[in-house]
């Protein structure tokens, strides 16, 4: 197996979203949002499902009318993933999605309202032990800090957070996260970095409005890769004009790559040239294909010669190296058998889901509690 992350985390208060526990010790959350119509239920309540296939661990619900409130009543009794509602100025409907279990509230505190709405959303939420966050957009700050600062920057963002952490503060209630986001890479680094140092609750991370799959996907994992190896995150959000699905693929693939997160198939592929002995690319797209289902741990190498191959297959579970006339299969690290090129993914695919099925039942027994032995006076079992 390969070595474990040396990043050491920042530590932080725990709060939970539903069933997951975000900041402390836990592990880094991966979420996404739906943009589906909230009062379209059954097209929301699909892609839910969907983004919970591929391992999502929160989803966000836009919720902007009282009728996108109703829908969200349906929604929530439809699927068991925690939901966050994202909502801004009408505190009313706060207080509806509130009373139909919401996991968590998505507002900003200084854009609800007179003093006594904030205070009833925040004794509501107490009271059924929901969280809230807050949300900082560089696209959305206030037009008082737009006059002292002239433009968006990383100070401006940091500023319109702690204004709203007062606020909550002043209710006493402590149960937040919160999101300073921008699309600009180096301005949402240096906010997170700043605040990190002031507040003690859990950072959600993400580039906003980071483009589409390609170009957004790399926006994302240098921002947020300077931000998680400095130990700054808890739970993260990839923003792609996208498939939400692809979200969650990019966000657990950073995760995966800094050794954060281990779930689903880490796979290991050579980029090919003319050494290769089978397609590396085709083999490596349909075993993607066919292996999205998978959320066990699990490395995977295919390289396609022998002069990286052996190497790479040594510290993975299971492993290929491209060879002539045949190619060479791996089970933990050690020579298995020969697979014929036209064989490869089918012998592939069955071979990673015989090795996650061991595991799967490795971790049921250990986690099944184990017989007591009751030894008597001369070492006899009774």
């Amino acid at each position: 197996m390969r070595m474990q992350s040396p990043i050491v985390r920042r530590k932080s208060r725990q709060i939970m979203v539903g069933k997951v526990p975000v900041g402390g010790d836990a592990p880094i959350a991966v979420q996404s949002m739906t943009n589906t119509d909230t009062c379209d239920v059954a097209a929301t309540l699909d892609q839910i499902r969907r983004l919970e296939a591929v391992g999502a661990d929160i989803v966000r619900v836009s919720v902007p009318t009282m009728d996108a409130a109703e829908a969200f009543r349906k929604i929530r009794a439809g699927t068991t993933v925690p939901l966050v509602a994202d909502i801004h100025f009408d505190y009313r409907i706060a207080m509806k999605v509130l009373e139909y279990g919401v996991d968590c509230l998505r507002i900003n505190p200084g854009n609800i309202g007179r003093d006594e709405r904030m205070r009833t959303i925040t004794e509501s939420a107490r009271d059924k032990g929901v969280p809230i966050r807050i949300g900082v957009n560089a696209g959305s700050l206030g037009k008082e800090l737009m006059r002292k600062y002239g433009e968006p920057n990383a100070d401006a963002m940091v500023e319109s957070a702690l204004h709203h952490i007062d606020i909550l503060d002043s209710y006493n209630f402590q149960d937040f996260k919160v999101s300073l986001k921008a699309s600009e890479v180096f301005m949402t680094v240096a906010a997170y970095r700043k605040l990190a140092t002031q507040i003690e609750q859990p950072l959600h991370l993400g580039i906003t409005e980071a483009g589409g799959l390609r170009s957004g996907t790399v926006k994302s994992s240098v921002g947020l890769g300077l931000l998680l190896m400095d130990g700054i995150g808890d739970t993260i959000r990839i923003s792609l004009a996208a498939d939400p699905v692809e979200e969650i693929k990019v966000g657990f693939d950073i995760l995966k790559s800094l050794g954060l997160r281990h779930k689903g198939v880490n796979l290991v592929a050579c980029p090919s040239c003319s050494r290769q002995n089978f397609d590396v690319i085709a083999t490596v797209n349909a075993l993607e294909s066919r292996l999205e289902d998978i959320t066990t741990p699990i490395d995977v190498s295919v390289v396609g010669c022998i002069v990286n191959g052996p190497g790479e297959a040594y510290v993975s579970d299971v492993g290929l190296t491209g060879a002539t006339p045949f190619n060479m299969a791996y089970e933990n690290g050690v020579t298995s058998h020969k697979i014929a090129n036209e064989d490869l993914v089918d012998e592939l695919e069955k071979m990673v889901r015989r090795k996650v099925a061991e595991k799967q039942a490795l971790e049921k027994q250990l986690s099944e509690p184990q017989p007591v032995k009751l030894v008597g006076e001369a070492g006899s079992i009774l």
